[in-house]
């Protein structure tokens, strides 16, 4: 599938939607999942719209499925849940002049979260070490554990891991600051690429850790400021 930044989307039955304007990332893979729509004819508001949606696409046009005519039907892009790749970690970086923008999804906060990434993660279950009579098939992760970036850099320590209470499935991990971070940063479960107990391997570079890192830090300073 050939995808073009600034290519126009239309519908199955020919509306003009909007063009191209950011693609989203499976961190663990690099494959799209998702491209970001810049709002037109059709789409009051830049919408997420996953590759599953698209029937076909071609130098200067995507087409989408039948049943998407509906911008109602579809998320908004809300650009505080996504981040940015650096260079070294995008793998579409290769590709100008009609290179297309790379994100991650990034659940801000997760909270209020109204938006799953289209690809379901594979996960194990896995639980914080409390005492060794743990469940069989589950893997111990220390609270303490370090967290290892894609590029081998230590970005943190595992402070808190959340669960969904529906599921009992992991969601993320509180990383603590530290050379790399900034401030304490929420790492997604889908981000972790490999774990253990006294360590997490994540899909995510060092520098876009630290970019977003520093981004947080910022918005927690504003904050603080107009609170004064």
């Amino acid at each position: 599938m050939q995808l073009k930044n600034n290519a126009t989307v239309f519908t199955a039955d020919g509306q003009e939607a909007g063009r191209i304007d950011r693609v989203v990332l499976d961190p663990r893979t690099k494959e799209i999942t998702d491209i970001v729509v810049r709002k037109g004819l059709l789409f009051p508001k830049d919408k997420v719209i996953p590759v599953e949606m698209i029937d076909s696409a071609s130098q200067d046009q995507v087409t989408l499925r039948k049943g998407v005519e509906d911008p109602d039907d579809l998320p908004d892009f809300e650009e505080t849940e996504y981040i940015p790749l650096e260079e070294q970690d995008d793998p579409l970086a290769a590709h100008p002049p009609d290179h297309i923008q790379p994100l991650y999804w990034y659940p801000y906060g997760l909270a209020g979260l109204h938006y799953q990434p289209a690809i379901d993660y594979p996960q194990e279950p896995y639980i914080v070490k409390q005492e060794r009579h743990i469940p069989e098939g589950t893997v111990v992760v220390n609270e303490g554990a370090k967290a290892t970036s894609a590029d081998g850099k230590h970005v943190g320590n595992v402070e808190r891991v959340f669960f969904d209470p529906e599921t009992d499935r992991v969601t993320s991990f509180l990383v603590s600051k530290g050379l790399i971070l900034k401030e304490k940063m929420l790492i997604p479960a889908a981000w972790v690429t490999g774990f253990g107990e006294m360590e997490i391997t994540l899909a995510v570079g060092s520098r876009t850790l630290e970019k977003q890192s520093r981004l947080l830090e910022n918005l927690k300073e504003r904050d603080s400021q107009r609170q004064e």
